[in-house]
């Protein structure tokens, strides 16, 4: 948002743009407008299968705890769409607002009581905190679900979410575009072609849970 506020003439190619049309980056997917162009990775609209990924590991889930920045206005638009799925599915939300690391530590302890697992809104405050919101998590002994395998590999339990390496190769190709002299108002913004869903079993035994073997045929990565 900054580069666009500075200039308006040298094209931006974003390569991970959660909503970038409800962030005003571009007027639209199909014709973006203006010099900025790229690829969105539509965060929000994944909310649902993540929601039914967890109902499968945890078949009682009943109340989810959700870890969100509520400062971030992506994060908003997820939290929004759990929402909706977790009222289609009869799942509670325990919302775990935080703006800054300092609230992190608070929003575990107000849980009023234990939730069934924990719904993670990735985005910059998340990011720099992932080690410790995987402790408290652990702690609590919560399954957690995430949009990356970074997080899974740092010891969260699971993740779905686009291939962030092949957006970011897709991206240069569209680098390569405009500087063979396309405009960026006339590269619509593309959408994610590659999914992953990645699983941890070491921190699923360490949690007690049995995966099943559904899942695991489904799994693009098991961690052991």
């Amino acid at each position: 948002m900054a580069l666009k506020e500075a200039t308006s003439q040298i094209p931006i190619v974003f390569a991970t743009a959660g909503d970038p049309v409800g962030n005003s980056l571009v007027a639209s997917l199909s014709r973006p407008g203006g010099n900025v162009t790229g690829l969105a990775t539509l965060a929000a609209d994944l909310a649902g299968k993540r929601l039914e990924l967890l109902r499968e590991v945890v078949p009682r889930l009943r109340r989810l705890a959700i870890i969100v920045d509520v400062g971030f206005p992506q994060a908003a638009l997820e939290l929004a769409e759990v929402q909706a799925g977790a009222r289609t599915l009869g799942i509670e939300l325990a919302p775990l607002e935080v703006r800054r690391a300092e609230d992190i530590a608070p929003a575990f302890e107000g849980l009023q009581r234990q939730a069934d697992a924990l719904y993670v809104v990735v985005e910059g405050l998340v990011s720099t905190n992932r080690t410790r919101i995987i402790t408290f998590a652990h702690t609590a002994r919560l399954p957690t679900i995430f949009n990356s395998r970074d997080y899974v590999q740092a010891g969260g339990l699971m993740s779905y979410g686009p291939n962030f390496p092949d957006l970011f190769r897709r991206a240069a190709d569209l680098v390569d575009k405009i500087l063979h002299g396309t405009k960026p108002n006339d590269i619509p913004v593309e959408r994610p072609t590659k999914f992953e869903f990645v699983l941890n079993l070491t921190t699923a035994k360490a949690l007690g849970l049995a995966i099943p073997d559904k899942l695991l045929a489904l799994a693009n990565d098991v961690i052991e």
